[in-house]
């Protein structure tokens, strides 16, 4: 009995030597080597892991960064926007030039005050589910849900939805622009566009493509497509998409004659610092009153 369980030990030793030394013959035959600046691209990136890139993570588009350097010689069309870039290029040997910061913006400004509630959703908290069933609380089916699809894609706390207005809130503090939110939305209310020059921005917030009748009965703010800011723009920078109004921020030279010939306020410009009061008119008034 003794012989027979230590031959059956041996047996068994001898077969698990043979069988490591074939794996360690395949694993060598057949093994990957890594870059290993792979390894130091990634530990450049934010490792948040959100996809803006357009890879599945941080580690995918490390991978893409050192596999375009060696076969191309450049990033071209490689951009984390949560990263510096020329960190990454610094590793491989190469410049990048600066990209031109971008944050999410909310094209929507229907607010419980300016489109108040006209029905009661009540149903699972996710947009995308509502969107399918439900036109919004204010009749727009267009407008933000306000139930937080975005909030729970960014990967960065930059988006909010505020309880007071009922719609998402982007923090431009923390906001970089990947751009998983606007992914997110079912609505398509979320875009990424430019920071803009001393972080300034001018856009139409309204997405709702409704005719002018219709939407002013949903929203005070909506745009009415009546194209008085398509007439006073100087630089052909809006442009009608049906019924909408579109600022192209490429072209928008921040004059904010749109701004002010708009009737509804659907134009919003963001962080400009107050107009000052027109020289003739003050005038005007002090030689009145000297008469």
């Amino acid at each position: 009995m003794n012989d027979i369980l230590l031959y059956s030990l041996i047996v068994l030793g001898v077969l698990g030597g043979i069988l490591a030394v074939i794996l360690y013959i395949v694993a060598q035959k057949f093994k990957v080597e890594e870059n290993p600046l792979i390894d130091e691209v990634e530990s450049a990136l934010s490792g948040a892991n959100c996809g803006g890139c357009g890879f599945a993570g941080c580690r995918a588009f490390a991978e893409a960064c050192v596999k375009s350097a060696h076969d191309k010689n450049n990033l071209s069309g490689l951009t984390c926007t949560s990263s510096d870039m020329s960190k990454v290029a610094a590793i491989l040997g190469l410049t990048v030039e600066a990209a031109e910061p971008k944050i999410a913006v909310v094209r929507c400004n229907g607010t419980r005050v300016n489109a108040p509630k006209k029905t009661h959703y009540e149903g699972a908290d996710i947009c995308a589910f509502a969107h399918t069933l439900f036109a919004g609380g204010s009749g727009c089916p267009n407008a933000c849900l306000g139930l937080g699809d975005c909030v729970k894609k960014c990967a960065f706390d930059a988006i909010h939805i505020d309880e007071e207005k009922g719609i998402a809130v982007v923090d431009e503090d923390k906001c970089v622009g990947c751009g998983t939110c606007a992914k997110a939305c079912p609505r398509g209310v979320i875009e990424i566009r430019p920071k803009g020059k001393n972080n300034r921005r001018i856009y139409v917030s309204c997405v709702n493509i409704e005719k002018g009748a219709i939407a002013m009965k949903n929203c005070n703010v909506s745009c009415i497509g009546c194209q008085k800011c398509l007439k006073e723009c100087p630089f052909d920078a809006i442009e009608m998409r049906g019924t909408l109004a579109y600022i192209n921020p490429d072209k928008c030279k921040q004059c904010r004659k749109c701004v002010d010939v708009c009737p509804r306020g659907s134009i919003l410009a963001i962080n400009f610092p107050p107009r000052k009061p027109k020289v003739e008119a003050t005038e005007s008034v002090n030689n009145e009153s000297k008469e």
